[in-house]
């Protein structure tokens, strides 16, 4: 399958709220959203899944789930105003707890058995305690396995943990991040950067704990800030 990078980097302008945009020459959603704004009867079902651990799954503070403010619901919500003749399904197949080496043993009959249009992947604040190497494994075998089915899949950088410094490039998370980043470029597939777009307004004096329901779980704000960043893949 031919597939294209787009790495999404964002530098955050506190006064108008808005962001530098660098994207690859060739946009490899473009049929996927012709497909969006088809009418009725030539519209069909378009499915996005999202894969990953307790962050896409609306883990907000002590265990709460607040399904509603997560980053893909978030994203759902817009998608289907921006599109508003589609029929878009959503499926979360994120389990709170789980890190990557778990989430590639289920992929197969979990994520590709719903035949998704595009899937999202997002394990690394779990994966910090098996390792890069191992970590690295499990998100080829995901990434590979979408590729083979000619299903479209996007990468996701993670989003904070206030007990490390998102602006220390050295801390575990950021080596996390960094994997990403680079198994994004190596199998030339999207990327979404959120640790990156958190790092920019921390840079800009904002408060990390600003985004944060908990040390490691965004808030409703910073899930809004992922879902704007998946939203201008589609836009």
């Amino acid at each position: 399958m031919k597939t294209f990078t787009l790495v999404l980097l964002f530098s955050c302008i506190l006064s108008g709220n808005s962001f530098a945009q660098e994207t690859a020459s060739e946009d490899p959603f473009v049929s996927l959203k012709q497909d969006l704004q088809l009418h009725w009867p030539k519209n069909r079902l378009i499915r996005f899944v999202f894969h990953g651990h307790s962050v896409p799954s609306g883990y907000g503070r002590a265990g709460e789930v607040h399904r509603y403010e997560s980053y893909p619901m978030l994203f759902h919500r817009n998608l289907c105003e921006k599109y508003n003749y589609a029929t878009i399904d959503l499926a979360i197949t994120a389990i709170g707890g789980e890190n990557a080496i778990r989430g590639e043993a289920r992929f197969q009959e979990d994520v590709l058995a719903l035949k998704p249009d595009v899937v999202f992947i997002d394990y690394s604040l779990n994966d910090r305690s098996f390792g890069l190497e191992k970590s690295a494994t499990a998100w080829r075998s995901m990434i590979e396995q979408c590729q083979a089915a000619n299903i479209p899949v996007v990468l996701l950088t993670p989003t904070p943990d206030s007990h490390e410094d998102i602006l220390d490039s050295s801390t575990v998370l950021a080596q996390h991040a960094k994997q990403v980043r680079g198994l994004a470029k190596e199998y030339d597939v999207p990327l979404i950067d959120s640790y990156a777009a958190f790092g920019e307004r921390v840079r800009d004096g904002v408060k990390i704990e600003t985004y944060l329901s908990q040390p490691n779980h965004p808030n409703k704000a910073g899930n809004k800030i992922v879902a704007e960043l998946i939203g201008r893949l589609f836009f």
